[in-house]
């Protein structure tokens, strides 16, 4: 059996024990099909060429082992380096934290263009706006693409809205408006104040969406791998608060994927499919008519399916990691 060498790109500066590449190279190193796998991060400054798109640049590589873990000084991906030539592998996978940017995202797909690289890096970028969901209007709540102020203003008067920065994870930069009142984050001030403190009268870039008020009731994350649901995590915004991200303090519980999210997933996975991409998380909230809709769809570096595991008691990382392997046999294009 012929067996792969894999690279992965990552950034352990904000690394902690939870996150999930330990576990899935882990998984990865175990399966008949992988020779090895060498790590490559950004925050190591022989790879600042690379990561600045030097199309010469070399890599330099820590080869992973059967103990691969977190640990704060990073020492897995800082011992026994040595130089690579980029191109000189199988399957690459990028495990980099959002957002990443077109130039490098074009780089990297120039640099691999024999691989096979998971996610597919133009697939990222094009999923990786909020306006992708425009493509999904009878899955998402009422929206708009607001490009200006007065696209802001006219959208405002149909409902209470959410703009959300097309490019920005996490939470970050979400505004909530209601009639005259506007909250960033937890912060309150009037619609005028925040209107005249926007840049631009162009070139805004937010997506408009209909703010839901059953939204206390959960953000819930689904995983899925190569069309297959793994599982799901519900996310409920702490007190006071209708965000429901744990980075902006929700807390995250065990959950079950319902009938109208596999709905939502069987429609937007032919396409992701089609894009390269391969390992995605979907974002639902309770819709105002009592069924979950779609809020977000997330293609980069997704976290959370070995605790998904560890919860269920299932081999879930082990099961992704062959269905990874099944995709990249189908769409390899050349034999080394």
């Amino acid at each position: 059996m012929k067996k792969y060498n894999v690279l992965i790109l990552t950034d352990h500066t904000n690394h902690s024990k939870e996150n999930s590449l330990y576990p899935l190279v882990r998984a990865m190193l175990k399966h008949p099909l992988c020779n090895k796998i060498d790590v490559a991060s950004r925050a190591n400054q022989d790879n600042k060429a690379f990561f600045a798109k030097d199309k010469d640049s070399f890599l330099s590589v820590s080869q992973t082992n059967a103990d691969f873990a977190y640990s704060e000084n990073g020492e897995y991906l800082n011992h026994n380096l040595r130089t690579v030539e980029p191109d000189s592998y199988d399957l690459v996978w990028l495990r980099m934290p959002p957002p990443l940017e077109q130039d490098f995202l074009i780089f990297l797909e120039e640099v691999f263009k024999e691989q096979v690289v998971i996610n597919n890096p133009r697939g990222i970028f094009t999923t990786g706006s909020k306006a992708f969901l425009e493509r999904f209007p009878d899955l998402c709540p009422a929206m708009k693409i607001c490009n200006t102020k007065e696209d802001i203003i006219a959208f405002k008067k149909e409902f209470p809205i959410i703009l959300k920065p097309f490019r920005e994870y996490g939470g970050k930069g979400i505004v909530k408006i209601d009639g005259n009142d506007v909250w960033l984050g937890k912060e309150k001030m009037t619609f005028d104040d925040f209107i005249n403190q926007l840049d631009s009268e162009n070139d805004l870039e937010y997506l408009g969406v209909k703010f839901l008020e059953k939204v206390t009731e959960g953000d819930k994350r689904i995983i899925v791998v190569n069309g297959k649901i793994m599982g799901a995590s519900l996310r409920l915004p702490p007190k006071d608060s209708w965000i429901c991200n744990v980075a902006m303090g929700g807390s995250s519980h065990i959950a079950e994927v319902d009938d109208d999210e596999r709905h939502i997933i069987d429609t937007i996975n032919p396409i992701l499919n089609t894009m390269g991409i391969v390992m995605y998380g979907v974002d639902t909230l309770m819709g105002d008519k009592g069924k979950r809709i779609l809020s977000e769809i997330n293609t980069t570096s997704i976290g959370g399916l070995p605790q998904i595991a560890n919860q269920r008691n299932l081999p879930l990382v082990d099961e992704a990691i062959d269905l990874i392997w099944s995709y990249f046999l189908k769409n390899k294009q050349h034999e080394n």
